[in-house]
């Protein structure tokens, strides 16, 4: 860590300066809105899911299969090799179990019966991406674990064995044992810390995903950054990139994409499928829960963007993907006839069986 160009007294810094507070003149306005504004931040009802243990049994026949299980969560398989970034099934997204952000939407699969797995990838601390619970479950794979600087302290005190660690600071790449496939950590603009006294502690990276035949790249969280530039110019082309849109505001729009910038990111990454993240899973936003997936409704098209939008579960291969079917409006349907409230109660009976993990 202190050998990081990035690691300034004692603390990880953005390339461009920017740091985690929101924009001067904002905070009080923001929190006034997030306590007490209105809105649409969760929806009635679960949004639409499917299963995907039947097409996990059955390999990718273009190489390139991504299956979105919310938020940050996915199951990658590129040219063989399977991956979950950020992996975070409990409840809350929060030191606490009783207080703070909750999951209004359950994941389709309990981690017990996730495939086999080569690699998990934790791109950051924050609790909505680096998830206590669900890493002590996954240590029970013997699956390697890729993190960016500093956050593999909280792996080992957890029980993940030290040999299973691999950090890596920006632009630093790990080969698979036993397969063609790097791992790269990139840059991205965010912030670190779980507890304000850890602040910017730890690293936060994106990464690039590389094997035989495909290229990824998987955003963590970030605001938009020129780096991307030149993610594109040393690890690209990608054929499959995800970016976070989601729990986006003006006033920390320097730490966050939102959709406006996302796709402003993707073009600056060189373009490739677009999957967005980072929504439609937990209560951390002040917009409406589906304002992300609408805005990018309206602004792909005349961007030429080939977005990619699966259903939760649903294992997608992105070059036989045509369009976008917007699933997630068969709630705001509901929406028109029940009042949001009925949501608040919801999340607590939503969780697939099999894993107690809260």
């Amino acid at each position: 860590m202190q050998a990081s160009p990035r690691f300034i007294d004692g603390l990880f810094r953005n390339t461009s300066g920017v740091g985690p507070n929101l924009k001067k003149g904002s905070t009080f306005p923001v929190m006034r809105e997030f306590f007490f504004g209105g809105g649409r931040r969760v929806p009635v009802a679960p949004l639409p899911s499917v299963s995907p243990l039947e097409a996990w049994t059955k390999p990718s026949e273009t190489g390139l299969r991504a299956t979105w299980l919310g938020h940050s969560t996915l199951l990658l398989e590129i040219d063989g090799v399977r991956v979950l970034t950020d992996p975070v099934w409990s409840r809350r997204v929060s030191p606490s179990r009783l207080v703070g952000p909750r999951r209004f939407q359950p994941v389709p699969v309990p981690i017990s019966q996730l495939p086999r797995l080569d690699a998990v990838i934790i791109s950051h601390d924050h609790y909505d991406h680096l998830d206590y619970p669900s890493i002590v479950e996954l240590i029970r794979q013997d699956v390697p674990f890729y993190t960016s600087l500093g956050v593999g302290a909280h792996l080992e005190a957890w029980g993940v064995p030290p040999e299973r660690i691999h950090e890596l600071d920006w632009w630093e790449s790990a080969e698979l044992p036993n397969a063609d496939f790097r791992i790269t950590a990139a840059p991205s603009q965010h912030f670190s810390g779980r507890a304000a006294a850890d602040r910017n502690r730890t690293l936060w990276s994106s990464f690039a995903l590389r094997g035989a035949r495909h290229g990824a790249f998987f955003s963590g969280d970030t605001g938009l950054t020129t780096e991307y530039e030149e993610i594109a110019r040393r690890l690209g082309p990608f054929d499959l990139v995800m970016l976070e849109v989601g729990a986006f505001h003006p006033a920390w729009g320097h730490i966050h994409l939102g959709p406006d910038n996302a796709l402003q990111a993707l073009k600056l990454l060189g373009g490739g499928s677009f999957l967005p993240v980072h929504w439609g899973t937990f209560d951390l936003a002040i917009h409406d829960w589906d304002q992300p997936a609408e805005r990018l409704i309206e602004l792909a098209p005349s961007l030429d963007t080939h977005l990619v939008m699966p259903m939760l579960g649903a294992a997608i291969e992105p070059s036989r993907i045509d369009g976008v079917e917007p699933w997630w409006r068969t709630i705001s349907v509901l929406e028109r006839r029940e009042p949001a409230e009925h949501a608040k109660d919801a999340p607590d009976q939503l969780m697939p069986i099999g894993d107690p993990i809260d």
